[in-house]
């Protein structure tokens, strides 16, 4: 998820809209608002959002609603969107088709969600890092304690490319970070995990079971887990659009076969409703059940949750808080697709949408955020920040990380564009930034803050409502949880993981090396009449600035060049560079010996010169160290 100002804008114009359009609550029974609430929205936001096409089908009391298709499923022929046969792709909403299938072998006795998954695997063998087992209970909370992974072989554009998912986990196997039931960490190396455990358990491919046993008997005919789409539904599916240099650029047909259960699905919305329809019904639709009521009830159930004041995971779908009501579902993106499926038992209603290309995310957000808000709305009087909290805001202040996140393959070097700061706000306040667009939270309960500005919310879905704190056995905070996001804990960095930290001491180092290439280039002919043992020293300094700098300027070029196929694909270029820092810590090692040089054998004769090798060297000590801790070394990434 990413946050910019341009989604603030979005909304703060989706918002205007609803303060004219409605006065007063809308009644979602009348057409008439629901039309123009969902027209009004979609057209503004899709327009500024640069989305090309987008689709919301919403069922209530067990009838389709509406249905609308927006923008265009092919720009170049003037194709419109359908509701009911244009595909879309639903990303990690297709994970709930999983978790359904995971809960009809339970039905059937093949699977038992506590059972370690080792049991179920076959060839593949999930190491004993953690005395507890993980189990399916543990994958379908999010819980399972596996470090996340993407870069090279998650979403794919050349089907040629795509493993068998059995071989697709064992080559692309992810680590256990924590015991399970420890964190949560959003996992789609562990979902599709629980598709092969169902494509085993049931000797059938995992494709295969979805469509025998969900699709087909819901007639879901506008669905499918295959990639490439097969015949019509690849004439049907929204194409894939990028907006650059001013226009919507078609993109390729996103590849997740590797990971399939994870999030290969394609669909239209109103198929995706009926989906949801048949959970919120107790597991049946049109007189077909594919889920026992009670398992269905399990399903829906509160299964693990860091802070019950806050929404939690249930398996597989996760709560959210909208505008006070409980709703059910899941999220989903893909680079081009970015969606939403949520099951609402108060008011007896389901709902699917999806928007098209980079701005679809925010599109999507603002979308169900503002559908609650005119519908659903709830008064909330803001809340007073304790008279003494101001002396105990330090306690929370800090860089902190998700633990979805990569820590043993060059994935962790990601980690350092990201996270949450958490400082004192000075009135009572603590200010929570996430990725640069801050909110203030005051206050309400023993480590449980609420947002001050509830009315205020210019990042929807990735600015909660309400954050709690974790502690450590010895009462330090160490992380929080943050509502409505049940499945992405944070934990509080150390100070050398921190962007400050690395950034601060990557600058400094530059500059120090870039002082040392300009004194070489000024003092080229001084050089000449130096003693061989000086000129050597000089050398090794010289070769690890310029090393150091190569590292920088080349690795700019580099992933400025490939960045778009680094999800896909690991390309040459990228691995040729990753050499790169493997030169620079020998150059770094090079100068240690001459640095140790320097101060034992009097070389350049003079402290002033001890002193400035000294430097010159702990700056590259520091870079060898952020090569290694940031596995930017090639052999940390490519082995």
């Amino acid at each position: 998820m990413t946050c910019t100002k341009r989604l603030g804008a979005s909304l703060l114009l989706t918002l205007c809209f609803l303060a004219e359009a409605f006065a007063a609550p809308a009644d979602i029974d009348d057409p008439v608002a629901l039309e123009t609430f969902f027209d009004g929205v979609a057209t503004t936001l899709m327009k500024n959002e640069n989305s090309a096409a987008g689709t919301v089908a919403v069922a209530k009391d067990g009838e389709l609603i509406f249905a609308r298709g927006y923008g265009f499923k092919d720009i170049e022929h003037q194709v419109p969107v359908d509701p009911y046969t244009t595909l879309f792709r639903p990303g990690s909403v297709s994970k709930l088709f999983t978790w359904v299938a995971v809960m009809q072998q339970v039905e059937q006795g093949n699977l038992d969600l506590d059972t370690d998954v080792n049991e179920y695997l076959e060839a593949v063998e999930i190491p004993a890092t953690f005395d507890q087992p993980v189990t399916l209970r543990h994958i379908m909370t999010h819980t399972a304690g596996f470090e996340d992974g993407a870069l090279g072989y998650l979403i794919i554009k050349d089907p040629a490319k795509a493993v068998p998912l059995q071989e697709a986990m064992q080559r692309y196997r992810q680590e256990r970070i924590n015991p399970p039931g420890a964190q949560t960490a959003y996992s789609n190396y562990a979902t599709a995990l629980a598709g092969l455990i169902v494509s085993n358990v049931s000797g059938k491919p995992f494709n295969q079971v979805i469509q025998d046993e969900i699709f087909t008997p819901l007639g879901m005919s506008n669905a499918s887990f295959e990639e490439p789409l097969p015949g019509e539904l690849a004439e049907q599916m929204a194409k894939s659009y990028g907006f650059e240099a001013g226009a919507q650029t078609e993109q390729p047909f996103e590849i997740i076969a590797s990971f399939g259960p994870a999030g290969a699905q394609s669909a239209s919305a109103v198929d995706m409703v009926r989906f949801a329809q048949a959970i919120l019904n107790g597991g049946e639709l049109d007189g077909v059940r594919i889920l026992r009521e009670d398992t269905v009830e399990e399903m829906l159930s509160r299964q693990f949750t860091h802070d019950d004041r806050l929404m939690g995971m249930a398996l597989g779908f996760y709560e959210t808080d909208k505008q006070g009501t409980r709703v059910l579902g899941h999220g989903g993106d893909t680079q081009w697709f970015h969606s939403d499926l949520g099951i609402d038992a108060e008011h007896n209603l389901v709902y699917f949408m999806s928007f098209a290309g980079g701005g679809g995310s925010a599109v999507r957000s603002s979308m169900v955020s503002a559908f609650y808000k005119t519908f659903f709305p709830r008064e909330e009087m803001p809340p007073v920040p304790p008279a003494d909290f101001d002396q105990r805001a330090g306690r929370y202040a800090g860089e902190y990380g998700f633990w979805r996140s990569n820590f043993t393959k060059l994935e962790k070097a990601m980690g350092l564009g990201g996270g949450v700061s958490v400082a004192p706000g000075g009135d009572g306040t603590l200010v929570v930034a996430f990725s640069g667009d801050a909110k203030r939270y005051v206050e309400v309960d023993d480590d449980l803050f609420r947002e001050l500005d509830a009315n205020v919310s210019l990042v929807p879905g990735i600015s909660p409502r309400l954050i709690a704190f974790q502690e450590n056995s010895a009462g330090e905070v160490s992380g929080f949880i943050m509502d409505g996001l049940p499945f992405m804990s944070l934990r509080k960095l150390a100070p050398w993981e921190t962007r400050n930290f690395n950034f601060l001491f990557l600058g400094l180092s530059l500059v120090v090396f870039a002082l040392v290439l300009l004194r070489r280039f000024f003092q080229r002919r001084e050089m000449r009449e130096w003693a061989q043992a000086d000129r050597s020293a000089y050398r090794a300094a010289v070769w690890t600035s310029a090393a150091n700098w190569a590292v920088l300027i080349t690795g700019v070029v580099v992933i400025s060049a490939v960045q778009d196929r680094l999800f896909s694909e690991i390309p040459l270029l990228f691995k040729l560079w990753l050499v790169m820092p493997v030169v620079a810590v020998i150059a770094v090692a090079w100068l240690l010996v001459k640095t140790i040089a320097v101060w034992r054998r009097g070389l350049f004769r003079g402290v002033g010169a001890r002193v400035r090798y000294l430097v010159v060297a702990l700056c590259g000590l520091f870079m060898a160290w952020f090569y290694w801790f940031w596995n930017i070394l090639g052999w940390q990434t490519l082995a």
